[in-house]
């Protein structure tokens, strides 16, 4: 939208604003109301970023603000009319004039209660933090910053106009959005705002399922997620969103010492994010998915910890207990089910690589590693080159060896074969005309047969398919019960 140049004047930000922020300005203007541009616009001229969407506040109502721009815009709607606001696109920008507001919130109910204001600064205080409740007056560019959001931008201090308390009150996702704009922006939450967060963090409950996800996706792509995840996490906001990532700070026994699962989780979740590729890489970021089954990975391992003797610590069939949290934590939160199968089984697949390195991989378990992967099969690579945390450098190397010759493995057999879509040799029609059955359970299972001896022996000429085919036939009970012998195509 715009980049911001040296402010000269305390009242008057020299600002270079699309043509398209002033003209809409002046219409208002013109018309005797007042317009300003506002929130996270304002914010981002300050921090030198273009914001393609444009939030707008005026004191019109929204009959005056359509009357104003339906010749104006290029289009626009009303479905946020009932909360004082119009949309509109008008020269590439996605705009929003909503009336001056003195909003609040039933507190047992997540549906807003709106009153419509009469100034700025009224409105500006109903905002949920002071990097976001500042104003440029339009057309004049006067800055309206009455709660020190220039102030807080310069320190990076997340804080709130009023009391913290009264802004989480009026809508509990603000103590998320605190979460996602330190993952976001790098901001230091105010003392205030994380004890406000600490002892209101049970209020999120009142909150929709959707919202919270939309806030929690924000957090896991931000640039800082390790950031957003601890802040969840430390203020208890995390045991009412995310209960399986707080239930990864296992109690240390002194007498049985082991990894610290929350921080090595973090700092997968960190190791993952860095392991995605450019815009036209195999995963593009920021990757929700990825970066979900980082954080995830193992919230299983709680309720699967022993202790042998010894002193050892055990996590056993952790990866599959935490697939099944996560997919049914996924489905609290509304996700969508391609979302929530492809994280689950990312969570299922981690560990499948351990052992690798000593043991080594017939060919055959390289076929059923791509397999079961299929096109999750890059970011399983990255999961699981991002798992590796210890401080023994031996060990890690050994391990990035062992992922090398994996990787180089599965690219040889992807010469040689069609590894992502493994296939019977023989499909299902060639399987009915050479056994003389019509479509049934049966040809699933022949089908499935032939699927294990192409993942056991790699591709088959058509002639030893038939006769396995055929050698396979002859031990099942259908073939004996009704006296039929394998027959051939006429």
């Amino acid at each position: 939208m715009a980049h911001p140049h040296q402010q000269t004047d305390p009242h008057t930000v020299d600002f270079q604003v699309d043509p398209v922020v002033l003209e809409l300005g002046q219409r208002f203007v013109d018309a005797g109301h007042e317009l300003s541009l506002v929130g996270g616009p304002v914010r981002d001229l300050f921090l030198g970023r273009v914001s393609p969407d444009l939030d707008f506040t005026t004191d019109a109502t929204p009959d005056q603000t359509v009357a104003l721009i339906k010749k104006w815009a290029d289009t626009y709607w009303e479905i946020g009319r009932a909360f004082g606001t119009i949309g509109m696109r008008k020269a590439g920008f996605q705009i929003e004039v909503t009336t001056y507001r003195a909003e609040a919130y039933d507190p047992e109910s997540r549906k807003p209660v709106v009153a419509f204001g009469a100034s700025l600064t009224d409105d500006l205080l109903r905002r949920d933090f002071t990097i976001n409740a500042m104003a440029l007056r339009l057309p004049t560019m006067e800055l309206v910053d009455p709660f020190g959001g220039v102030r807080d931008l310069h320190s990076s201090t997340l804080a709130t106009p009023g009391s913290p308390e009264d802004s989480f009150s009026d809508d509990p996702l603000r103590m998320m959005r605190a979460a996602r704009f330190a993952a976001q922006l790098g901001v230091t939450v105010h003392p205030d705002v994380r004890q406000a967060m600490a002892s209101m963090a049970e209020r999120i409950k009142i909150i929709s399922a959707e919202r919270v996800r939309d806030e929690l996706v924000k957090i896991i792509c931000a640039d800082r997620p390790r950031t957003g995840v601890d802040l969840l996490v430390e203020t208890g906001l995390a045991e009412f969103v995310l209960p399986e990532v707080s239930a990864l700070r296992l109690e240390s026994d002194e007498h049985h010492r082991h990894k610290d699962v929350y921080q090595h989780s973090l700092q997968v979740l960190e190791q993952a994010a860095a392991l995605e590729s450019g815009a036209d890489g195999p995963v593009p970021g920021p990757d929700f998915v990825l970066r979900f089954a980082a954080l995830m990975h193992d919230v299983g391992k709680p309720a699967t910890r022993r202790f042998e003797a010894g002193g050892a610590v055990s996590f056993r069939h952790h990866d599959m207990v935490g697939s099944k949290l996560t997919s049914k934590r996924m489905k609290a939160l509304r996700f969508d089910n391609d979302t929530i199968k492809a994280v689950a089984r990312l969570v299922e697949l981690h560990m499948r690589f351990y052992g690798y390195g000593e043991a080594g991989w017939s060919d055959s378990a390289v076929r059923r590693y791509v397999t079961d992967a299929g096109p999750l099969l890059e970011r399983l690579h990255r999961l699981t080159r991002s798992d590796v945390t210890t401080r023994n450098q031996r060990k890690a190397e050994r391990l990035a060896f062992a992922y090398d010759d994996l990787e180089a493995r599965i690219a040889a057999l992807r010469e040689q074969e069609s590894l992502d879509a493994v296939r019977p040799d023989l499909d299902g029609g060639r399987i009915m005309a050479l056994l003389g059955i019509k479509p049934g359970p049966v040809v699933g299972r022949a089908y499935k047969f032939l699927l294990e001896e192409r993942m056991e022996h790699g591709p088959l000429e058509s002639a030893v398919a038939e006769a396995k085919l055929h050698e396979w036939w002859a031990a099942q009970p259908e073939a004996a019960a009704a006296d039929l012998s394998p027959t051939e195509e006429p």
